[in-house]
């Protein structure tokens, strides 16, 4: 990789994820995978289908997450996290689930 550190940012490296990061993150997401649940649409939905897509991404990410936290793979479960996040933001921003006007859990600016 030829991109390289800033030199003056070269104190401020983070190159470790901390347990303490790792919880946070989880936690987050285990709040807003019970939030989007609640907010599922219809059944009579042409959305509906589409959520269940969404809710097995997240979830499968969320379980990769659990299971990484496990091995002590911090990296791996940040990443899982992540993604997870990335499928919950995607779908609340799209309408999909209906969260509200949550704009602090979730990403729903215009």
């Amino acid at each position: 990789m030829e991109i390289k550190i800033n030199p003056e940012y070269e104190n401020q490296k983070q190159d470790v994820i901390s347990y303490a990061k790792i919880e946070n993150y989880y936690d987050r997401t285990e709040e807003a995978i019970s939030i989007i649940k609640k907010g599922m649409p219809s059944e009579k939905s042409l959305l509906y289908d589409v959520a269940l897509d969404f809710m097995t991404m997240i979830e499968c990410y969320f379980s990769d997450a659990k299971a990484f936290i496990q091995k002590g793979d911090y990296i791996n479960a940040f990443a899982s996290l992540n993604y997870a996040y990335g499928w919950i933001d995607a779908g609340a921003r799209l309408g999909i689930f209906n969260v509200g006007d949550d704009d602090v859990r979730f990403t729903l600016a215009k």
